[in-house]
């Protein structure tokens, strides 16, 4: 019979070809407050305690889904996200921490603010939305994706996260026929897919295998195309005093800023993330 601790090392030895050391101990960790219900002071003073067939069975279970590179989060079923928790599948984007820091910036510089209407587009999970609606409770909150597997999700988790949110399944590319023109919102937001296909070949396979590929990738002639149409939709159901905000491609930002800039808006920010890498980009008229 294995106790916790042999099963870390374990987890350490099979998975040390796919991740490095720091990730797998995070996926051990995951893993073990899952099956154990333990936080993780509790688990480092456990780690000799042995462990029922039943439990062990569990923690090999994952082990082995995690050695075909499946995220942890699609093993289990659920994300965290901005202190709230998010169903995930295959058809939905795995939510970001960096994403979070977006969220973060919009509720700061919007908090208190009445009658907002702000549109996520390319919702996902609906993280960003149902997140902006928890924080900014009188705001009316759409959100918009081309999945509909994606919008039953999310719809799944704004019931869950109990936030009353509009969800859309349209074709942001095809926003010219989709809205009305005098539907005007204080806040558009979006993460759309940013990632070109030569950055793919540096990425992790359980990016590559497990998540959507309409979700993160863009062909490498057109990086900035939904950056542009997204912006043009800006440009005409936007507020005048309303603004717009992006999660980006670090290496294209300054391309985004100038593709925004000669869009029209006259004020363009190119902000950093935590690691001091530019991540989200903020643009008014």
């Amino acid at each position: 019979m294995n106790n916790i601790g042999s099963i870390r090392q374990k987890f350490i030895a099979e998975l040390s070809s796919i991740y490095d050391q720091d990730e797998v101990l995070s996926l051990f960790q995951i893993t073990a407050e899952k099956i154990l219900g333990l936080n993780r002071v509790q688990i480092s003073m456990k780690l000799q305690e042995a462990l029922s067939s039943e439990l062990e069975n569990q923690f090999n279970t994952i082990l082995q889904q995690l050695q075909t590179g499946r995220p942890i989060q699609h093993i289990l079923g659920h994300a965290p996200f901005y202190g709230m928790d998010f169903i995930v599948s295959e058809d939905t984007l795995i939510p970001r921490p960096e994403t979070e820091e977006l969220v973060d910036l919009i509720i700061a510089e919007n908090k208190g603010k009445e009658n907002l209407k702000i549109i996520d587009i390319g919702t996902g999970t609906g993280c960003i939305a149902i997140s902006l609606k928890k924080h900014l409770k009188e705001a009316r909150v759409s959100a918009v994706d081309i999945s509909a597997e994606a919008i039953a999700i999310a719809k799944e988790n704004a019931k869950n996260n109990e936030t009353a949110i509009d969800f859309r399944c349209l074709d942001i590319l095809e926003w010219n026929v989709v809205f009305d023109e005098n539907e005007y919102f204080d806040i558009i937001v979006s993460n759309p897919p940013y990632i070109t296909r030569e950055e793919k070949k540096d990425m992790h396979r359980n990016v590559i295998h497990f998540e959507p590929h309409s979700a993160l990738f863009v062909e490498d002639a057109a990086p900035l195309l939904f950056y542009d149409h997204i912006s043009s939709f800006a440009l005409k159901q936007l507020k005048k005093d309303g603004t717009l905000y992006f999660e980006i491609n670090q290496y294209l930002s300054q391309e985004t800023s100038d593709l925004l800039s000669k869009k029209g808006f006259s004020k363009v920010d190119i902000i950093n993330d935590i690691n001091a890498v530019p991540r989200m980009i903020r643009a008014k008229f």
